[in-house]
C-alpha cells in the first residue's frame, strides 16, 4: 500500500514539474479568453447589426 502512494507521490510531483503541461495550459486559458472576448463582441454586433436592418426597414415601410 505505501508503495502504491509512493508511486502516486512520484507520478504527481512529475506531472506538476513537466513544463509541456503548463505550456498547453497557458494556451487553453489563452483560448478560452480569446473566444469569451469573441462572444461578448458577437452579442454587441448581433445588437448593431439588428438595429440597423430595423432602421433600414422602417425607413423603406414608410417610403413605399
Amino acid at each position: 500500500m505505501n508503495s502504491m502512494l509512493l508511486k502516486l507521490h512520484i507520478s504527481a510531483v512529475r506531472l506538476l514539474e513537466n513544463e509541456d503541461a503548463q505550456d498547453l495550459i497557458e494556451y487553453a486559458l489563452v483560448v478560452a479568453l480569446i473566444a469569451f472576448g469573441a462572444t461578448a463582441s458577437m452579442r454587441a454586433l448581433a445588437t448593431k447589426i439588428s438595429t440597423a436592418f430595423s432602421s433600414v426597414g422602417t425607413s423603406l415601410t414608410t417610403s413605399v
